[in-house]
């Protein structure tokens, strides 16, 4: 036989496993919400509540909502952090279906329908207990597929089977009479409590809703006047409000702060500096757990119930997810610059870009993970999710089609390498120095200072010339002499010229410089010039070719050696003005 009292314990980790997981996973290690160890076996504190039969359900939930009165009625609260306390709570959430209450606020709602569930059975005339079908009774009746509910008389509460999940077979108040109980609770709060049958527990909705969960606000609330201990403003008790606000304030303001601290130190810091850039995630890891840390207070310190306790829980989860999404971006960039400080990686290469790129996918991974796991625990169905990011998808694909393209344009950059950052190229009419690779565009510093934004798409299907890859510069000039130069001159002219560029600097010996007599053209005699310069510092080679000109200048000076000069043609007219002749053609046979 399955013993329930092994189901009930089974169910409990379940539901805190669940719980603390994933707020780990959002805080990244701030537990928070972790469940406190019960008692040693033996007392009321510890056991499981009996759940076999419609009978031991409700005399376990009444015994254990009466139970949790009486430490209320001694100690003036309840501590949610007492092994005790916790393990009587658990006795009344045993006999509860809630599996269609949503994750972010189960045991918070859970409790407050048992409360008001507790509220009308203290109100309304129960049957006697013989009258209550128990195990005998469920077997005499041909098993418990022939009794799969049953409902208190005269009202709306049904005690159901279950048959699916960890509380497969047994009795619990169903689905259905947890989603209505607060209403019901409504309707039925101005009848008078019964005089008869099982203990009532009067007033204990009252104290659900006003009463605090630490023991220094208990004796602060006890001395409080009734209009404002138990008076309450939409839905919560009027004490409550001044802490409730002082707390938003503080998280709001550590929020950002925390936020404001991060962008303006990362803003400018050098990134290879990685011990220091590791220890700014600390601001994003604090944001994170401010949502949550303010939820333990309202709840577990203040006691926020109700309806302004699932807003709040619903805000604060829903903000601790957007703050998360933050801190998996800052996590995995701080890890990719970690990978790229190896002295294997240039950190202006393409293999940078590339592993920079493949953390933004990694990243988005993430994001996704967290979303669709956060939506839901937030009480979103992950079909729904799912079916929304096909479409959404879909949607955008259709819509965002060139920027499709360019991210395929990405990938091949980053397979082909044509250039890095940092390196100068020519791209049609495009001349610069590439000073970032996105996913979608490249941002290129143009020579005479403009920034131009280029998609990756048309890098990708444009040729690309790489002036930063050159590995020299090679110079070519024409130097002309006049046609009346005599033969000895132009030999000595080209002796000088081979002499200023011997062995110069900056030389390759693997590419030494050529000096030639190359043709006669109609105004001058032509002497080609090519020489190459090593490493391609442009400024250094700009030095070098002046010095060069200088040296040529000289020597032809001192050879008595003269450039050629452009010949300049005029046609003038008969009269003094200067201006193109007026030519007209005559016919030769005209007489």
């Amino acid at each position: 036989m399955f013993d329930p009292k092994d189901r009930r314990a089974h169910r409990r980790f379940r539901l805190a496993a669940g719980r603390l997981f994933f707020r780990v996973v959002v805080c990244c290690g701030c537990a928070l919400f972790a469940v406190q160890p019960v008692a040693a076996q033996g007392d009321l504190s510890v056991m499981a509540a009996d759940t076999s039969s419609p009978r031991d359900t409700l005399r376990s939930f009444i015994d254990a909502c009466n139970a949790v009165y009486k430490i209320i009625e001694a100690e003036k609260y309840l501590n949610p952090e007492s092994p005790e306390h916790r393990a009587i709570a658990y006795r009344v959430l045993d006999c509860l279906d809630i599996s269609e209450l949503p994750a972010y606020a189960r045991e918070e709602q859970a409790a407050e329908i048992a409360v008001c569930i507790k509220e009308i059975l203290d109100r309304v005339r129960l049957p006697a207990w013989d009258e209550i079908p128990d195990i005998e009774e469920i077997q005499a009746a041909g098993g418990y597929e022939m009794l799969s509910r049953w409902r208190i008389p005269d009202t709306r509460i049904t005690i159901a089977r279950i048959e699916e999940g960890a509380q497969k077979h047994e009795y619990l108040f169903s689905a259905g009479t947890a989603n209505r109980a607060v209403s019901y609770y409504e309707s039925v709060k101005s009848q008078p409590y019964r005089q008869t049958g099982p203990e009532i527990s009067a007033g204990f909705y009252e104290w659900y809703m006003s009463s605090p969960r630490n023991p220094y606000l208990a004796d602060f609330v006890d001395g409080l006047p009734d209009w404002l201990k138990h008076g309450r403003s939409m839905g919560l008790a009027r004490w409550k409000w001044p802490l409730l606000i002082l707390a938003t304030v503080a998280s709001v303001v550590s929020m950002t702060l925390f936020y404001w601290l991060y962008l303006r130190i990362t803003a400018s810091m050098d990134r290879t500096r990685l011990f220091r850039y590791w220890l700014t995630l600390a601001f994003p890891i604090l944001a994170v757990c401010v949502p949550l840390l303010f939820m333990n207070v309202v709840h577990r310190k203040i006691g926020i119930f109700g309806t302004p306790l699932y807003v709040l829980d619903y805000i604060s989860i829903f903000v601790s997810i957007g703050a998360g999404v933050v801190l998996i971006f800052a996590t995995v960039t701080r890890i990719a610059e970690t990978v790229i400080a190896s002295p294997r990686i240039s950190p202006f290469g393409l293999n940078a870009q590339l592993i920079r790129v493949l953390a933004k996918l990694v990243a988005f991974a993430g994001v996704t993970a967290l979303i669709l796991y956060g939506g839901q625990y937030l009480g979103i169905p992950v079909g729904t999710l799912l079916a929304s990011a096909g479409i959404g998808g879909l949607a955008l694909a259709l819509g965002s089609q060139d920027t499709l393209k360019d991210l395929f344009g990405t990938v091949s950059l980053m397979a082909d390498k044509p250039f890095r950052v940092g390196e100068r190229i020519i791209l049609g009419k495009y001349d610069g120095v590439v000073e970032d690779i996105g996913l979608r565009s490249t941002k290129l510093r143009l020579l005479n200072g403009h920034l131009v934004t280029l998609p990756n798409d048309q890098l990708a299907r444009s040729q690309i010339e790489n002036v930063g890859r050159r590995p020299y510069i090679r110079r070519i000039a024409d130097i002309q002499l006049p046609l009346d130069t005599p033969r000895s001159s132009i030999e000595q002219a080209i002796a000088s010229i081979r002499s200023v560029l011997g062995e110069h600097e900056g030389m390759d010996p693997e590419y030494p410089p050529r000096v030639y007599f190359t043709d006669y053209l109609p105004t001058a005699f032509n002497i080609k010039v090519i020489y190459w310069y090593y490493p391609p510092n442009y400024w250094d080679y700009l030095a070098m070719s002046e010095n060069v000109n200088l040296a040529i200048f000289r020597a032809f000076e001192e050879q008595g050696i003269q450039f050629s000069l452009p010949t300049r043609v005029a046609h003038t007219s008969v009269g003094s003005e200067e201006k193109p002749v007026e030519v007209r053609m005559l016919d030769s046979h005209r007489d």
